[in-house]
């Protein structure tokens, strides 16, 4: 797993090594991350429709989320294993506004899919991620 050394996790809420220490992702998941974590990652990832269709919600009805205090496990884990995703995206691309842009471009090594397309589902993200740790290690330019 990428280590998620990210200022923005800060800006979000999160403790810095959280994503990255796994009984404290864990430790997170079941506490249940607030929706004011939700409201910042739209912000700062540019991100409102995935974050819209992670927690499976309309886009008139996501600001509802805002304003939980604690969100259920099954959206709290969608939405910390896909903060670790942008994380992981930025350290392979060196910053977080290359990150974005390769996460809402199309991918041949994903089947030409953008991979915010695949965030939804845990399978893909473990691709997205897969794929990302074959560009850090020089498998794909």
């Amino acid at each position: 797993m990428a280590t998620v050394k990210s200022g923005f996790l800060l800006s979000l809420g999160i403790p810095g090594d959280s994503l990255a220490n796994q009984i404290q992702f864990i430790r997170l998941v079941r506490e249940g991350v607030s929706g004011e974590v939700v409201k910042r990652a739209v912000q700062v990832f540019d991100a409102r429709e995935l974050f819209v269709r992670i927690l499976g919600t309309t886009s008139s009805n996501l600001s509802r989320f805002y304003r939980i205090k604690r969100m259920s496990r099954e959206n709290s884990e969608e939405m910390l294993d896909t903060i670790r995703l942008y994380g992981q995206a930025e350290e392979v691309f060196g910053n977080l506004e290359k990150a974005i842009e390769w996460i809402k471009s199309p991918v041949p090594a994903l089947s030409g899919e953008k991979p915010e397309a695949l965030f939804d589902t845990f399978e893909g993200r473990r691709w997205v991620s897969q794929v990302l740790r074959k560009i850090e290690y020089g498998e794909f330019v």
